[in-house]
């Protein structure tokens, strides 16, 4: 991937604080923190490239929580579209948390 310009970082920044505004209804943390998203990449184009886990195959916002995700990316100034990867592999754990979701939940 090529280096980002000013704008690219504004965007890609905007886009990491939307989706901090995204909590597991289960888990009083946001997804970013909770180590839910495995990679965020911004293109020159405004193409955002999002991997995301869920904390289980099973888990009963399955569809909900990735259609979110999209959702409130799309509405960031300077995105012009998002692809958005559901990935099972490697699976999430709680070593995926950051050190201030693991202290939220006190592990």
């Amino acid at each position: 991937m090529a280096e980002l310009n000013t704008q690219e970082e504004r965007t890609l920044d905007a886009v990491k604080m939307v989706i901090k505004t995204v909590f597991d209804p289960e888990i009083p943390v946001n997804i970013y923190d909770l180590g839910l998203i495995y990679g965020v990449d911004i293109d020159e184009e405004g193409v955002v490239d999002v991997k995301m886990t869920l904390t289980s195959p099973m888990c009963p916002v399955a569809e909900e929580l990735p259609a979110e995700v999209e959702t409130k990316i799309r509405g960031v100034q300077g995105v012009s579209k998002v692809n958005l990867e559901l990935v099972w592999d490697p699976p999430w754990s709680m070593d995926s948390m950051s050190e201030a979701a693991k202290l939220d939940l006190n592990f």
